[in-house]
Parts: structure tokens; C-alpha cells; sequence
């Protein structure tokens, strides 16, 4: 209970590495000796092959890896360093990190409804999924509830509230709901109506946001990314990503399914496509902008070993830090170990 969150998430999700790729080696292992040795794993005759063991294989292993750990670790880290007030539910989300990754061990099949499984197999698969977002909802619960501890707080001297990690922060958590409301609802009407629900799922899409590189990047290359070039990437791919694909919401409740490759070329299905294609234009600007950031970045001021003001140990060292890290590691007594430092200092007139 020493550990950041961020350690937490990537501790489970590491665990879920052993244990889900070893099915993916042996299904393309399986699709191999398929194609060079003549072998009928996933063709028992080469008429007919069948499509549905290779999918229950790479699906086994790709949606046993939930991709939201290492995010929501990163939330963590971030949130109370800007907050300037410890994290609340640090075992809540702890226990809640452990949860998410044993069950989404237990989901993968939820892509899976309408291709003919038994009734059975659909009714636990549509279960596990409602379950999954009981210890998620808490850990959203317990996020905002630190993001609305920020706002109601009042202004440190050594605050840096507005800068520009935190707003990249709040754009991840403003894009989770959306993107994991969908596939509870389908879990539901898919198993329950046994008949395709058209709701397009949009929780995989959407580019990786860079809150996690402007925030470690002082520590790893010594220098500040360009604060202006961010804000203008982060606000314009916060309104491209909502222009992309909140459209795609309202197609799937038309009935427009995944993954389609034509559609009427009149009418509001045409005009919410064109829509996205607009607002993905706009996110393929903001990535062009951010990488300016990076490249002007790599010459950027100096930032100093903590410019952050941040609670955990990488921002005790050196930017960049030393092949070693450490000449001797400080004494850790919490999850924010350079906070109670620092407090240690001020209390004895040091600092």
C-alpha cells in the first residue's frame, strides 16, 4: 500500500500478459501450421473453413488485455499532483485495478453474441460484462470525486492547477464514459433480445492522448514541451474526437452495425459520416501539432529535477535521471513519497 496507482495498474496489467498471450502464440501458431503444413485446426475441410476458433483465440487474448489499466494508472498519478491533495480511495482503486483485470479475463466473448454460441455460454459472457463495471463505476467514482476535489479547493502558492497535463487528464476522463456505457447496454439487449442491437460501440477509437508524454517527458529528456502548441493540439483534438465520433452513436441507434463497408450515399447516414470524416481530419491536424510540440520540445527550456512539484520518486532524481537512479533510496513511508519529503523539509524550516 506503499506503491503509486500507477504501479498497481501496471503490476495487474503485466500479469495479464503472462497469462493471455500464450493463447495467442498457440493461435497463430495453429494458423501456421495451417498455411505451411497442411494441418486443419481452423479448416476441418479446406471447402469450409471455420472462421470461429481463430476468433475465440485472438479474441481471447487481445480483450483479455483491458486496455483502460495502464490509463486509469496514469489518471492516478497525475490527478493529485495538479490537486494538490492526496488521492482519495487509494485501496478503493487499488482493490478496483485487481478486480478490472480479473474480469476482463472473463468478458472476451461479449464480441461474440451473434456469432451462435449456446445460450449459455451468451448468458454468462452477459453477466461478466454487467460485473466488469462494478469495480470500473467505482474507480470513475473515485476519480471524480478527486477532480471535483480540485475544483472546490483553494489556490497554493505552489499550485500549477492549469497546466496542461491536468487538461489532457480531464479530456481522458470526459472520452471513458462514453466509450464504456455502449458496451454494457449491448451486453444486456444483445443477450436478452437474441438479435443484433445496432448501438456502435466507439470505446476502442479515438488516438492515444499525449497527457502521459507532456508529463514525464522533463523527466526524460530534461527539457519542457511547448505549453502553447499543447493547449492548441489538446483543444483541437478534444473537438475533433467529439466531432468524429459522436455521430457514430446516433448511426448505430439508425442501425448502422461495425465495421460496414458501404451505405446509402443520401440521407443522414451519409451526412453523420461525412461528419466523422471532418472531425478525424481535425484530430489528424492536432497529431501533426503535437508532434511540432515534440520536435520543438527536444531543444525546449530546461526543467529542472521537479517541475511539477509532484509526490513520487522518479522527480527525486535528476532530469534525466542517472543510468543508476539513485545513490541511496529515499525512505518511502506512503504512495507519495517526495510529498512527505517535502513536507518534512517545511516543517523544519528547510524548504
Amino acid at each position: 500500500m506503499r506503491i503509486p496507482l500507477f504501479v498497481w495498474s501496471i503490476e495487474v496489467f503485466s500479469w495479464l500478459l503472462l497469462l493471455v498471450l500464450p493463447t495467442l502464440s498457440a493461435g497463430l501458431t495453429m494458423l501456421l501450421l495451417d498455411r505451411q503444413a497442411g494441418t486443419h485446426f481452423f479448416a476441418p475441410s479446406q471447402r469450409r473453413p471455420d472462421p470461429l476458433p481463430a476468433r475465440v483465440l485472438v479474441l481471447r487474448a487481445s480483450r483479455g488485455l483491458h486496455h483502460v489499466l495502464p490509463a486509469m494508472g496514469i489518471i492516478s498519478e497525475i490527478l493529485p499532483v495538479f490537486a494538490r491533495k492526496p488521492i482519495f480511495g487509494y485501496k478503493a482503486i487499488a482493490y478496483s485495478t485487481v478486480a478490472i483485470g480479473f474480469f476482463s479475463m472473463l468478458v472476451w466473448a461479449h464480441h461474440m453474441f451473434t456469432v451462435g454460441l449456446p445460450n449459455y455460454l451468451n448468458g454468462f459472457f452477459m453477466l461478466s460484462s454487467m460485473v466488469i463495471a462494478v469495480p470500473t463505476g467505482n474507480e470513475d467514482l473515485q476519480l471524480a470525486r478527486n477532480a471535483l476535489a480540485r475544483e472546490h479547493q483553494p489556490r497554493h502558492a505552489d499550485a500549477v492547477r492549469d497546466r496542461l497535463p491536468l487538461g489532457l487528464h480531464l479530456r481522458r476522463a470526459h472520452r471513458y464514459l462514453p466509450r464504456g456505457v455502449p458496451g454494457r447496454h449491448a451486453a444486456a439487449r444483445l443477450v436478452l433480445r437474441r438479435r443484433p442491437f445496432p448501438l456502435r460501440a466507439v470505446r476502442r477509437s479515438g488516438v492515444r492522448d499525449p497527457r502521459r508524454l507532456y508529463y514525464w517527458w522533463p523527466k526524460m529528456f530534461g527539457r519542457m514541451l511547448d505549453e502553447r502548441l499543447g493547449k492548441t493540439s489538446f483543444w483541437l483534438m478534444f473537438v475533433g474526437f467529439n466531432v468524429a465520433f459522436f455521430p457514430q452513436h446516433l448511426l448505430g441507434n439508425m442501425g448502422m452495425v461495425r465495421r460496414i463497408y458501404t451505405y446509402n450515399e443520401h440521407g443522414l447516414w451519409a451526412a453523420y459520416n461525412l461528419t466523422s470524416t471532418i472531425g478525424s481530419f481535425v484530430m489528424a491536424v492536432a497529431v501533426l501539432i503535437y508532434l511540432a510540440a515534440i520536435g520543438k520540445g527536444l531543444n525546449g527550456r530546461r526543467a529542472g529535477n521537479d517541475p511539477w512539484l509532484a509526490d513520487t520518486l522518479e522527480w527525486y532524481t535528476t532530469s534525466p535521471p542517472p543510468p543508476h537512479n539513485f545513490d541511496s533510496v529515499p525512505y518511502v513511508t506512503s504512495a507519495r513519497p517526495l510529498y512527505d519529503l517535502r513536507h518534512a523539509l517545511k516543517e523544519r524550516g528547510a524548504l
